[in-house]
């Protein structure tokens, strides 16, 4: 699959923090992953240590397969992508809000995975897949251009140290990539409560070529209604925390 920006000095925005899988969670992973999951070769997970990103590249663009979505939802509706999905609590809720939408979210972390998997069979839904995976990988290597109508980066880790903040997924290439999978008016939609995290969106995606403010030049949004308001964010709001939506439109 061609790649028209790829990110040679990849950004690894996450650090696994396994944590302790529950027995539901681990059953859910057993049993619910294989009708639910969608497996892709993550080339970072299994890169040797002596191994340059280019070299990854290089062998992973010999391998790379972009999904027939059609195929994996078995139907032709939106596409909805969510990077990060955490528990997997408000995904879920989104999915059985909307479901002539299809949602594929990726998470790193399988614990948080096993959570929404049991929230895939608790609802009953059908319009979710998961990937546990890295999300730029996937976005490089398995999703073709154009394919979907939302991307949606609710609350990423802001990397709040100074040295660490090159490690935040919302940067210019990694905008360029979610630009190139969007479909033309596609939305892509972020969310953060961190204040120094929100200015830079806004000045990265301001200055990025091809997408427009949805809520007017410089501004943040206010929060659609089909994204939850997590007991996190609650929380937070009435301590008087603040919490920025951006959303943007695909030229």
């Amino acid at each position: 699959m061609n790649n028209p920006n790829p990110m040679h000095t990849r950004i690894v925005s996450f650090v696994r923090r396994e944590g302790r899988l529950t027995a539901s969670q681990r059953r859910a992973l057993t049993t619910l992953l294989p009708h639910f999951g969608v497996d892709v070769a993550s080339p970072i997970d299994a890169r040797p240590n002596a191994q340059t990103d280019a070299q990854v590249d290089a062998q992973a663009g010999e391998t790379s397969t972009a999904l027939d979505l059609d195929a994996v939802f078995g139907r032709r509706a939106p596409r909805v992508l969510e990077i990060g999905f955490g528990n997997g609590a408000s995904l879920a809720q989104m999915a059985a809000a909307a479901p002539a939408q299809d949602f594929l979210g990726i998470e790193v972390h399988r614990p948080g995975v096993g959570h929404l998997l049991l929230e895939i069979e608790r609802h009953g839904l059908t319009n979710v897949r998961v990937i546990c995976a890295d999300a730029i990988d996937t976005l490089e290597r398995h999703l073709p251009p154009a394919c979907l109508d939302r991307v949606q980066l609710f609350f990423p880790d802001p990397w709040p140290k100074t040295r660490h903040r090159k490690r935040r997924i919302l940067q210019a290439p990694f905008v360029t990539l979610v630009h190139d999978r969007l479909k033309p008016g596609g939305i892509f939609h972020m969310a953060t409560d961190w204040a120094p995290y929100a200015e830079q969106m806004l000045a990265v995606m301001e200055a990025a070529p091809g997408f427009r403010n949805h809520a007017g030049p410089g501004r943040y949004a206010e929060r659609p209604t089909y994204r939850p308001e997590t007991r996190f964010e609650h929380r937070g709001l009435r301590l008087g925390h603040g919490v920025w939506d951006l959303l943007y439109v695909r030229g």
